[in-house]
């Protein structure tokens, strides 16, 4: 049921990208998008342990692997900063033009 959950998280921002026409609206929908891969990955991580892997005398330990972490802890930092170099372009965009729906922009910068 989870997993239904957070797939239809990220078709909801997968259709918010392709469908808004906003800059603002597809960078929250793209932001929407990634936690929602977010979290699938660390619900499939998240079933193969929950003890931290330090040696100790007991054998059956189901360990939680730990690079599945690191690399979540990757993805959102660099989802984060992704996401700022993206609204930054979208403020570049707005001082020279007057809206920031991409049709507008695309018939203003036309030669």
């Amino acid at each position: 049921m989870l997993e239904a959950f957070i797939f239809a998280t990220i078709l909801c921002g997968f259709f918010g990208i392709i469908l808004k026409k906003n800059l603002v609206m597809k960078i929250i929908s793209m932001d929407i998008m990634s936690t929602g891969v977010i979290a699938y990955y660390v619900l499939v991580a998240s079933r193969d342990g929950l003890f931290t892997p330090i040696l100790s005398s007991v054998e059956n330990r189901a360990y939680a692997d730990p690079v599945p972490q690191a690399v979540i802890l990757t993805a959102i930092v660099i989802g984060f900063s992704i996401q700022a170099l993206m609204l930054v372009g979208v403020m570049k965009l707005a001082r020279d033009n007057p809206t920031l729906e991409s049709n507008e922009i695309e018939k203003n910068n036309m030669p």
